[in-house]
């Protein structure tokens, strides 16, 4: 009855670890749990307030598919004023969230026999989304000495004539790397005479802690032209259940193909957010980002920390998003089982590196309050001294 392409896909282990919390939580455990990737902090006030305004007016009908105009060019304005790119209006289109975006671009522009590199330990939902649409995944292997992060070599020697497109995020979710603008600069230097689309996740770019964000599409013409540049506000302005995603590139052949795509899919994204967004993007909101993003720097020192003080685990400090990708491999060579006995034991839950294509670590959400943040760790360092 179902589709081969459809069977493919795998449950996202992400919401298999947040659905077995909620079960032993209803059961009347105490769970707590760093397995989700959404902020704590209510979405700003400015922003609610602009679509109970969107509300009251009865914006409430169809739009354009791609985003009404006054969205489009404050998208374009923020990609001016903090990234240094320049998109007109038919080189953009909003879409339900960065997930959606990613969909809509892999199905036009990945088809059978197509190779996508992905950096790992990666984003669940990369491989299933290539795969869905028929692309064969290729990973890069990283770890903590290279900071998980590819080096051009290693993006050379993954190189083939069937190569479609490179994945780059950064800051990463799950490690929290975040590429300098030399490191994105030498990766596109080995780009250059082939016809590889860079999908640069940009997603976490408001929530970093040590250096500079720089965008792929940034630096240099030639990597302007080959990367689509994809972004929200889901984590920088808490906006996760708004649904608000974007995706802006020189080429305006890939916009207008994702748009017709969205015309017989969803058609327009939510109108009362695509008001909301406005104000999000425009800098209306930005002490309140940057309010979240000195908490989450906090809680982020603490917790590395605490983790580096736990006989048999590491952490490398992420310079940015609000992950830590705890190395276990002193402990454990099974993440799955490591996180389900954590969970059953301490009530800790957190997700396994395996389903981020790393074994032998976990990712740990600091999205939550300081005092949880010291419970859950202090349980995690219980645990893991009877398995030393």
């Amino acid at each position: 009855m179902l589709t081969d392409r459809v069977n493919i896909l795998s449950e996202s282990i992400t919401i298999a670890i947040s659905t077995l919390a909620q079960e032993l939580k209803a059961q009347g455990k105490n769970i707590l749990s760093f397995s989700a990737g959404e902020p704590d902090f209510d979405t700003p006030q400015v922003i609610k307030d602009a679509a109970i305004k969107a509300i009251n007016d009865g914006f409430t009908k169809y739009t354009a598919v791609d985003g009404i105009p006054e969205l489009k060019a404050a998208i374009a304005l923020k990609l001016k004023r903090d990234n240094g790119l320049d998109y007109k209006p038919n080189q953009i289109i909003a879409n339900n969230g960065a997930k959606h975006s990613l969909y809509n671009l892999f199905a036009c522009t990945i088809q059978a026999g197509d190779e996508v590199i992905i950096p790992a330990p990666y984003w669940v939902t990369y491989p299933e989304l290539v795969m869905y649409c028929g692309g064969s995944v290729v990973e890069i292997m990283t770890d903590d000495e290279s900071g998980f992060k590819i080096t051009p070599e290693q993006l050379k020697a993954a190189l083939t004539p069937k190569t479609k497109m490179l994945i780059l995020t950064s800051p990463s979710n799950p490690t929290g790397a975040v590429y300098s603008r030399e490191e994105l600069t030498a990766l596109g230097k080995v780009l250059e005479g082939t016809n590889v689309i860079v999908a640069s996740d940009e997603m976490y770019e408001k929530l970093i802690y040590d250096g500079e964000f720089t965008s792929a599409a940034a630096v240099s013409d030639d990597m302007y032209q080959r990367t689509i540049t994809i972004n929200g506000l889901s984590k920088s302005v808490a906006m996760t259940g708004w649904r608000f995603g974007y995706m802006a590139a020189a080429n305006t052949e890939i916009i207008q193909a994702t748009k017709k795509l969205q015309s017989q899919s969803t058609s327009n994204i939510n109108s009362i957010t695509q008001k909301a967004a406005i104000v999000g993007l425009n800098g209306e909101a930005d002490a309140d980002i940057e309010a979240m993003r000195v908490q989450f720097k906090a809680r982020r020192d603490e917790a590395v920390k605490l983790f580096n003080e736990i006989d048999g685990l590491s952490v490398l400090s992420p310079a940015g998003a609000f992950y830590l990708f705890v190395n276990i491999k002193e402990v454990s060579n099974d993440s799955m089982q490591f996180c389900k006995e954590l969970l059953e034991d301490q009530g800790i839950a957190v997700v396994p590196g395996v389903g981020f294509g790393s074994e032998g670590y976990f990712r740990f959400s600091f999205a939550t309050d300081i005092d949880s943040i010291r419970e859950g760790i202090k349980r995690i360092a219980a645990f893991v001294a009877t398995k030393k």
